[in-house]
């Protein structure tokens, strides 16, 4: 398990889901991206009850920013009790519609088993998806994610890697809808 450098992954977690909500707060209605925005803007204070009221709603009405951060509340027990379960499926309904920062923190859960299953095939696909959508404009997060991706490898058989690389590429085909369990 990728776990040495823990602070550094979970600071790297933060900025790529806040690079994202930034990058996608454009596709946004003008009231959701409010919405979402003054959940960010309370988040970021740590009023995490006025984060949960704004970003809840967004959540389950399927908006990927607000679900990827919901699965960073409950991962770290910002204004809820810390529920792995809870922010591994909140990660997961956004990985599953491309969202970068959700695949990586759900990439992350399943590496340490936490929420899910630990199983590194998954943790290196979900990773392997996150890294292949931050690029160049994005360098610090390309790193953070490239870096995850290369821990993990480090400890995997060739075959295991080419494994997570096929089931990526098939999620990917699938258009998210066949990405495992």
């Amino acid at each position: 398990m990728v776990t040495r450098h823990r602070s550094w992954i979970t600071s790297g977690l933060m900025a790529l889901l806040l690079l994202f909500a930034a990058l996608h707060g454009g596709a946004l209605s003008p009231a959701t991206a409010a919405d979402f925005d003054k959940g960010l803007a309370a988040y970021k204070a740590g009023d995490y009850q006025t984060a949960l009221a704004e970003w809840r709603p967004l959540a389950e009405a399927g908006d990927v920013n607000a679900q990827t951060m919901l699965g960073l509340v409950y991962a770290e027990g910002k204004g809820v009790p810390q529920d792995d379960t809870k922010a591994a499926a909140w990660y997961r309904r956004a990985a599953e519609q491309g969202h970068a920062g959700a695949q990586f923190g759900l990439g992350l859960m399943y590496n340490d088993g936490r929420g899910v299953p630990q199983d590194n095939v998954a943790a290196q696909m979900w990773l392997n998806l996150a890294a292949s959508k931050v690029g160049p404009a994005t360098s610090k997060q390309h790193q953070i994610a490239v870096e995850t991706w290369d821990q993990l490898a480090s400890q995997m058989s060739h075959e295991a890697i080419i494994q997570a690389q096929a089931l990526a590429r098939r999620c990917l085909a699938s258009n998210y809808q066949d990405c495992g369990d």
